[in-house]
């Protein structure tokens, strides 16, 4: 695998730590700034929509810049908003940053998919795009926890520092590491008209659904362990932790699985992912059952995850620098639907293990595209034979 592959995995890991690293310090952004816990919150809020928005529009902004200097420059703004929102003492101006960084982590997130694909060879694709992706299970595992504790020790400002220092060593090796090459890129209507097809929409679709069920229950661990399953809260970081290194193991197997077998792999890590969301919501009272799926799932989810991201890719070959877009988009449209059903569903007094449940349905769901689409792909292939009979 190509040094460069690992680099942006490097940039990754830094914008998902900032990502999700939120979630630990919005208590301490909202007494800084003088603002109620809710407004706090509305600045993860604000990131996400960010991301989906971001992700199609930067990419149409980019579509014919050369990737190294596409890269250069949105992580070089995605560092500069770091700055602003460590230095600002306006919430305005922290939730403008919030806005800003999305819009760059989703410029390069698209660009980087593309970038890693296309300096592998076609048999290596699905593990070069575990690479990256494996960015952001360890910024689950390392990044979010040190970001929490800096928060907790010197501030929340620290933490966005952090995040614009963990950057900089990725600029510089991105600069010398990426080649400076320019992408072959149609018109932007005809690449949009080949991202309309239903066949990649449906993939899309499942993306979202598979996504949402992911981070459906990981936002909810926290209640799931305490509540339900009476650990202390002292070990709310342990099982996060846990489902961030069982997610690293999953990126590392399922990316060289997928190359060989992506079909095969796609199909048993969804049906034992909705299988698996199922067993750890009944089973969620037993300390040792959450220990073991917290693990399994997420293994199971990273290391099914990418190769649906490679199959956009590869369905999207008409579309090369717009399907990275809307690959991202997908992937921020679950981790932005499946919280809001999950938190939607303890609201309406269903209790902790709801949306451990919410996620299994979403994976069902998923499936049940996934399933249609293959039948109806399989009834269009068998259609001239028919009328050759």
């Amino acid at each position: 695998m190509p040094f460069a592959v690992y680099v942006l995995g490097l940039a990754v890991f830094a914008q998902g730590t900032s990502e999700f690293m939120l979630s630990g310090l919005v208590p301490g952004i909202a007494a800084d700034l003088g603002v109620s816990i809710p407004a706090a919150g509305l600045l993860t809020s604000a990131f996400a929509v960010g991301m989906v928005i971001g992700a199609p529009s930067m990419t149409l902004l980019a579509r014919r810049w050369p990737r190294r200097r596409a890269l250069l420059i949105f992580l070089a703004a995605f560092v500069a908003v770091h700055v602003v929102g460590a230095l600002t003492t306006s919430y305005a101006v922290l939730l403008a940053t919030r806005v800003a960084a999305a819009l760059a982590n989703a410029g390069f997130w698209a660009v980087a998919l593309a970038a890693a694909t296309a300096l592998v060879p076609p048999a290596a694709r699905a593990r070069a795009t575990s690479v990256v992706v494996g960015g952001v299970t360890v910024a689950c595992v390392a990044g979010v926890p040190a970001g929490a504790l800096l928060g907790g020790a010197w501030g929340w400002r620290a933490a966005f520092w952090a995040v614009a220092l963990v950057s900089l060593p990725a600029v510089v090796a991105i600069a010398r590491a990426i080649p400076e090459e320019r992408p072959s890129a149609g018109s932007a209507r005809s690449e949009l008209r080949a991202l309309a097809g239903g066949r990649l929409l449906l993939t899309l679709s499942v993306n979202a659904l598979f996504q949402g069920a992911t981070f459906c229950t990981f936002t909810y661990l926290a209640p799931l362990a305490t509540n339900v399953a009476g650990f202390g809260s002292a070990w709310v970081p342990a099982l996060l932790a846990l489902f961030g290194a069982g997610s690293l193991a999953g990126v590392t197997i399922g990316g060289r699985i997928a190359d060989a077998h992506p079909a095969a792999l796609i199909a048993a890590g969804m049906t034992s992912l909705t299988a698996g969301w199922a067993v750890l919501a009944l089973t969620a009272g037993s300390p040792a059952a959450v220990v073991v799926l917290v693990f399994v799932q997420g293994m199971l989810a990273f290391g099914t995850g990418p190769a649906l991201i490679s199959r956009v890719l590869e369905q999207g070959s008409a579309a090369p620098t717009l399907a990275g877009g809307f690959a991202t988009a997908a992937f921020n449209v679950g981790g932005t639907l499946g919280p809001w059903l999950g938190g939607t569903a303890i609201a309406a007094g269903l209790g902790y293990r709801s949306p451990v449940w919410v996620s299994a349905l979403l994976m069902a769901g998923a499936i049940a595209v996934l399933a249609g689409q293959a039948c109806f792909w399989r009834a269009r292939l068998a259609e001239p034979v028919s009328a050759g009979r």
